[in-house]
């Protein structure tokens, strides 16, 4: 049987002074991971260096120029600047802001050119990343702009997937910002999503309410009613398994979310709140929708432990073993479609 070929994951460094590169390298620390996938890290030498002694961890590491250079078997440092960073583990500086962005553009860049697979992000900080040249609120709006495709903020476990409809923007903006265009929208990402991206072959997807207790026949608010209610009428109507609006203080209190392959929240709180309470240290971001992979992990910057080695990197890690999964899955999901008569045995199995 043919070896599979390694897949290259491209790493963003994040914030040198929070817990990204800790949780970088404690993850690649584990010369197990180099089985799986070849990683190339977008920072410096000299910063992996730095980090790698106030952390105390053994890793080895090899750099390159360029990720197109990078080596199986080797986890590779691509040389984006050659100053020496002034790290302040704990404290939000500019500095620290601009090399994030720095790695990131550069790790984006390789990423549309093909010299990596997928990319994982380590965490940055929305305040200090903020620049003339990078005034995006956060990962996900850059790589909306600088990739193809409808992009999904979607927070995934293996058994626990949440969407948002609105991801970063305010409270007071969230119910004129829901059209059922957007519902529309999201909602056909997200079922591409669960078909491509992690073979569901019939995607059963809830809805939660805008207002409180979903409006409560309009007596609470009137976007459930006006702008939900018909927009998921609309959907399943054309074949689409989407249900709801349902009540959002509830619906993660019993089992019953267990019933769905995804759940599409309204806005940012209303389904991060119970995704990380139900899956902390195990959740990712996906950044569904877009061509290509990108994952991080469901944590920020924690400044309170950096330099402290106290940083858990299992959220990191699985960040990786997802964007492999689902590159993995994009690839037999393309390779089936395109011949004949795997794509005959697809339909079969899709209906």
């Amino acid at each position: 049987m043919e070896e599979r070929q390694k897949i290259k994951v491209g790493v963003s460094i994040g914030d040198l002074n929070g817990i990204g590169c800790e949780v970088v390298l404690k993850t690649f620390e584990d010369n197990r991971m180099l089985d799986f996938c070849t990683p190339v890290i977008f920072a410096s030498n000299k910063t992996i260096s730095y980090q790698k002694t106030e952390l105390k961890l053994d890793i080895n590491y090899h750099g390159v120029q360029e990720a197109s250079k990078a080596l199986d078997g080797k986890i590779n440092v691509v040389n984006v600047w050659r100053e020496i960073p002034n790290i302040k583990f704990g404290e939000a500086t500019a500095e620290a802001g601009d090399f994030a962005i720095k790695s990131l553009k550069a790790a984006v860049q390789a990423l549309k050119e093909g010299a990596i697979d997928v990319l994982v992000t380590a965490p940055i900080n929305k305040n200090n990343i903020q620049a003339e040249d990078f005034k995006f609120p956060g990962h996900t709006d850059f790589l909306a702009q600088e990739l193809e495709g409808e992009s999904l903020m979607f927070m995934i476990t293996d058994d626990l997937k949440v969407g948002l409809l609105t991801d970063h923007i305010a409270v007071k903006d969230v119910a004129a910002a829901i059209t059922p265009e957007l519902i529309k929208s999201k909602v056909a990402t997200i079922e591409q999503s669960l078909k491509v991206d992690f073979g569901i072959s019939k995607p059963k997807i809830a809805i939660l309410g805008i207002n409180p207790h979903s409006g409560d026949n309009g007596i609470i608010g009137k976007e459930d009613d006006d702008t939900l209610k018909p927009a998921i009428k609309e959907l399943s109507d054309s074949g689409s398994l989407v249900f709801g609006p349902y009540s959002a203080d509830s619906f993660f209190g019993s089992d019953g979310y267990k019933s769905f392959d995804a759940i599409l929240a309204a806005y940012h709180d209303q389904g991060l709140i119970p995704f990380k309470t139900l899956s902390f240290g195990r959740g990712v971001n996906y950044t569904a929708g877009l061509n290509k992979v990108r994952t991080s992990p469901d944590h920020g910057t924690a400044y309170e432990i950096a330099g402290k080695g106290k940083a858990d990197h299992s959220s990191f890690e699985e960040a990786v073993f997802k964007a492999i999964e689902i590159f993995r899955n994009r690839k037999e999901y393309s390779e089936l479609t395109a011949n004949p008569l795997k794509k005959s045995r697809l339909k079969r199995e899709f209906r």
